[in-house]
């Protein structure tokens, strides 16, 4: 099964860092968009970051120059990297992606896949 698998979340003090990764797993052929959403106590989830295949980015205004999404190689995934912590960044953060999943050899049977993490939770508090 294609799922996504997401680590990170933690305690951190106002002005820490922190860094969220996500990455998918299974047969995917690729990996067309990818973002953060966050939903706070009590608050509508927001979309956080977003990052097409092409290297495309968008943020939430209020974290603009705190966060950053980017491709992790390493980890064949994602990262959201926090810095400037503040205590209002405190939510559950849920990783999106986009994938075409299959076989790359088989075109016939790709599937366009939306897929959701299981979220990780992020305190941001002294």
């Amino acid at each position: 099964q294609v799922q996504l698998v997401e680590s990170g979340g933690g305690l951190v003090q106002p002005g820490g860092s922190l860094t969220l990764s996500c990455a998918a797993s299974g047969s995917i052929v690729s990996i067309n968009a990818m973002g953060w959403y966050r939903q706070a106590p009590g608050k509508e989830r927001e979309l956080v970051a977003a990052i097409t295949s092409g290297g495309s980015t968008n943020y939430l205004d209020s974290v603009k120059g705190r966060f950053t999404i980017s491709r992790d190689i390493a980890k064949k995934g994602y990262t959201l990297q926090m810095n400037s912590l503040k205590p209002e960044d405190t939510a559950v953060y849920y990783c999106n992606a986009r994938v075409i999943s299959g076989v790359r050899e088989r075109t016939l049977d790709y599937r366009y896949l939306e897929l959701w993490g299981q979220g990780t939770l992020v305190t941001v508090s002294s």
